[in-house]
């Protein structure tokens, strides 16, 4: 199975094939994604913002599972498996704030650790000890601004992992972590997550589909690097007036942007402080879901910044999602298995190395996936 899906696909981006069309259509390969991916890698949740205070809970779903991550009383982030131990009904719903965990089901309640704190009319009942039972741990961390959890217990830390992306984030967004939620976009997608991906990994396509896009940035600036698990997608804003939103009053003034595996996009765009997080659900074989979140200085955004969110979601969104759902379509008929990688040894914003790189760790997944 492995095999077929890396044929062709080489280290050096330059000799390189892309992986081949079945890791974007057939349901093997999805159910592989969401096994051997996404339930043993980090996945964003939400701003630190939202589970800062003790009590205060965030729920997600992650390849399928119910999440629920909660600050404890003593000011620990914690994160369980959303199931009560008694009949599996989920525990919270949404996000907010609780002093316990209460099951809806049967009033089953435990403590912000998870632990079991009463359980009604169970009194009669041998050789039960509320003592004994506690909700299912999951991996959570704080990073770069951001929460994320992991369902691989023995995975390693996402600071390990990462090496230098939290340094990068803290160089170029010193003010992400007093940013405020503002604003999200939500999108339904005709195509596989994985190339939703590619086509975020490389500006080989932007002079072409984005005309807006490209008067935004210096594109003679764009630089893409990969590291371990991340690359960075860096520019200079560009010099003259451009088509996409008016950046006249920009405090910030490059494109700093990062792509961690797999599935989470990390953006601060020309303007005011900012950071905008672009979540990847993998949701079947040609099927994606998309949330963007705005994170500003304020909760309110100012005109400049509206303009900006219209222009992603009614000009850049609408080109990209019209690329990525022409591209599935064409990966299910009989005229295309794979496609050459096009590589810039000097890592310019034309290249697709990034895309290739990011390749090379789905393959290395499947291939654990398999062993």
């Amino acid at each position: 199975m492995t095999v077929d899906i890396s044929s062709g696909w080489k280290p050096d981006p330059g000799q390189s094939m892309s992986l081949h069309a079945d890791a974007y259509t057939k349901q093997v390969w999805f159910e592989a994604d969401q096994r051997h991916v996404i339930a043993k890698n980090w996945q964003w949740v939400c701003h630190t913002e939202k589970v800062r205070n003790p009590g205060a809970y965030v729920t997600v779903e992650v390849a399928g599972m119910p999440i629920v991550c909660v600050r404890d009383k003593g000011g620990v982030l914690r994160a369980f498996y959303n199931v009560c131990k008694h009949r599996a009904h989920h525990l919270l719903e949404g996000e907010g704030t609780t002093n316990s965990i209460v099951c809806p089901y049967h009033a089953w309640t435990y403590d912000l650790g998870g632990q079991l704190l009463a359980a009604r009319h169970t009194n009669s009942l041998q050789d039960f000890d509320t003592g004994s039972i506690c909700l299912d741990d999951v991996q959570v961390e704080e990073f770069g601004g951001f929460v994320y959890v992991n369902l691989d217990s023995s995975a390693a830390s996402l600071a390990e992992q990462a090496g230098d992306l939290g340094a990068e984030i803290a160089h170029w967004a010193p003010d992400v972590e007093q940013l405020t939620f503002a604003h999200r976009l939500s999108y339904t997608i005709n195509s596989n997550w994985k190339n939703v991906v590619d086509n975020f990994l490389e500006c080989y396509h932007c002079h072409v589909a984005h005309k807006d896009f490209v008067s935004l940035v210096d594109m003679d600036t764009y630089r893409v690097t990969t590291h371990g698990i991340y690359s960075s997608h860096m520019a200079e804003a560009g010099k003259s007036d451009n088509t996409a939103y008016d950046v006249s009053d920009a405090t910030v003034t490059d494109h700093a942007v990062w792509w961690l595996w797999p599935n989470t996009c990390i953006m601060r765009y020309p303007g005011r402080g900012n950071m905008i997080i672009l979540n990847i659900i993998p949701a079947g074989p040609s099927l994606t879901y998309e949330t963007y979140d705005f994170f500003l200085e304020s909760n309110e955004p100012n005109t400049a910044e509206l303009e900006s969110i219209r222009y992603l979601d009614e000009v850049l969104q609408v080109e990209d999602i019209n690329l990525v759902e022409s591209v599935q379509r064409g990966m299910t008929t009989p005229a295309f298995t794979q496609g050459r990688i096009v590589n810039d040894p000097a890592g310019s914003g034309l290249s697709e190395h990034a895309l290739h790189h990011f390749h090379g760790l789905i393959l290395e997944s499947y291939r654990k996936g398999t062993a």
